[in-house]
């Protein structure tokens, strides 16, 4: 795909709302595009978090495995990203991802992102802001199904 697609679906994603054509254009740039096929792995639980994937077309499942099956825990489609937290900090993937159609990746590496905070500390303030409001809304979320399984 070309640079202009890929600058139109990062600016589709709700994290990078507010970067500038620019900032968007350099992290197209250091972002690699890759096309996979319905039943591929994107990446294991467990496995080390060094990227962020943002889904450009296609579906994309979150499971976990328990005894040898697949539990589903989300599914997702274009303009979502998975694993946003690896962009800021190393960690461990805690659900196994892979494609539910052909999908279409776009894979931004922390490096190429921390190369653009470092260029931009205004916008990085206002990722810290968003990502921020994002950890406190997954927590609720938490709470509530955690409530569900306890009753």
């Amino acid at each position: 795909m070309a640079l202009d697609d890929d600058i139109r679906v990062l600016s589709g994603v709700g994290l990078f709302a507010g970067f500038t054509h620019e900032q968007l254009r350099l992290m197209a740039f250091g972002a690699e595009s890759m096309t996979l096929g319905a039943g591929r792995d994107i990446y294991v639980e467990g496995g080390l978090a060094d990227c962020a994937f943002i889904v450009a077309s296609g579906n994309v499942v979150l499971f976990t495995e328990r005894d040898g099956a697949r539990q589903i825990v989300d599914r997702f489609g274009p303009g979502t990203i998975l694993g946003e937290l690896a962009l800021i900090t190393e960690g461990k993937r805690v659900t196994s991802a892979a494609t539910e159609s052909d999908a279409r990746l776009i894979r931004l590496s922390r490096s190429t992102f921390h190369r653009i905070l470092e260029e931009f500390p205004e916008t990085a303030v206002q990722l810290h802001r968003r990502i921020a409001a994002n950890l406190q809304a997954m927590l609720a979320r938490m709470e509530r199904v955690a409530s569900r399984l306890i009753e």
